[in-house]
């Protein structure tokens, strides 16, 4: 396999994601590894993941750690002595950046909001709070624990504590209508926000809703062309009040963008930590290896604690496959691609024609051999990428 002379993932940078697990109860919507235990061995789970940490140095060899990202499950459920653990063990692994991005995802509850300081003296600097709505009955029908009360004093107390704090709201939920959609994202923007991730709701078929909507009792969904308005009345409110989209789903002030986010959508190197986390890691000799570790909680901690961690077998990504990764990740941003870059990787990635197609109907752009998904191209996202990849 060829070779990039200089690594490819320095474009990016490199970051470290952990994965915990657990929450108090699963969402309806969520199709993410997350699983409920009535009860956890902090201590083992805390040797566990440092143990992972090793296996994964092990494989990138020295790096400077530019973020690093604990989410889940329901990361702020960890013990503020865990969290220091981690980052003491990134500390000695690697070398970790003097203004590393610190992010911990955060339910807005009141025994959690509690805990904050202790997550920030031992180093955190963001929290990503999943509030997913700012009104009672739209939280309920979304299977979550917290009133809006509680998200906002809990957004309160977190403002206080880290500098950066950001929140997660979905819409297209049921029985939801574009001025309420409006009235919502307006109050999110009132409270002043640098950074506010949005996402559509979707239905999958292995969640609770999937099952719902299969047996057609999902009711009050909004049709698509419903949806589509939500998203184009997101993107006119969210540019009016200066948080413009910097990715599909996520706004921000200039500057405050998630700099792990970046990582991935950049196409660097990250370390995958904890069960079911996925990597990307160059080693020693240029090899971009794909990772992945074991899903259940359970099976992964056994793994780690005999083995020392509970990665799968490695996949050595081809320079196709990195090429193809790269455009996949890349176009999702609002600044795109470097076209040289990834021609780099492989030469015959593109589809040319489909290119010169899409540039005339004014769905991607090209400029100074950067690549762009136009915001008339946005919507259909998916299909330009399915057009672009040779």
């Amino acid at each position: 396999m060829s070779k990039v002379l200089s690594p490819d993932w320095r474009n990016g940078g490199f970051g470290v994601y952990v994965h915990w697990p657990f929450c108090q109860s699963k969402c309806p919507y969520c199709d993410f590894n997350s699983h409920v235990r009535r009860e956890v061995d902090h201590a083992a789970w805390r040797d566990a993941l440092c143990r992972e940490i090793d296996h994964a140095a092990a494989l990138s060899g020295p790096r400077r750690v530019d973020t690093v990202f604990f989410g889940g499950g329901t990361p702020s459920l960890m013990h503020p002595d865990t969290i220091a653990a981690i980052m003491q063990r990134i500390a000695t692994v690697w070398s970790l950046s003097p203004d590393a991005e610190v992010t911990l995802e955060a339910n807005p509850t009141s025994v959690e909001a509690g805990k904050f300081q202790g997550f920030r003296d031992a180093g955190i600097n963001r929290v990503s709070m999943g509030i997913q709505a700012l009104n009672d009955p739209d939280l309920k029908r979304l299977g979550r624990m917290h009133t809006a009360r509680e998200a906002m004093d809990a957004f309160d107390v977190a403002r206080r504590t880290f500098d950066r704090v950001s929140f997660d709201l979905i819409y297209a939920r049921q029985g939801q209508d574009r001025d309420a959609w409006k009235s919502e994202l307006n109050q999110a923007i009132n409270l002043g926000l640098d950074h506010l991730s949005l996402y559509q709701l979707t239905i999958e078929s292995t969640t609770r809703f999937g099952e719902l909507h299969a047996r057609g009792a999902l009711r009050g969904l909004p049709s698509d062309a419903h949806a589509s308005d939500m998203y184009f009345d997101t993107q006119e409110i969210m540019d009016a009040a200066g948080l413009s989209a910097y990715e599909i789903s996520n706004h921000a002030r200039a500057g405050a963008e998630s700099q792990h986010n970046l990582i991935y959508w950049r196409y660097g190197d990250y370390a995958g930590i904890g069960p079911g986390a996925h990597g990307r890691i160059t080693d020693g000799k240029g090899n971009r290896l794909a990772t992945e570790t074991l899903r259940m909680p359970e099976e992964w901690l056994n793994s780690a604690k005999t083995t020392g961690h509970g990665y799968l077998p490695t996949e050595e990504l081809t320079s196709h496959d990195q090429a193809v990764e790269c455009i996949l990740m890349g176009l999702r941003l609002s600044e795109g691609i470097n076209l040289e870059r990834v021609r780099r990787l492989d030469a015959n990635f593109l589809n040319e024609d489909a290119l010169v197609s899409l540039t005339d109907g004014g769905q991607v752009s090209v400029d100074a051999d950067q690549l762009k998904i136009t915001p008339r191209g946005r919507p259909i996202t998916n299909a330009i990428l399915r057009e672009l990849i040779a």
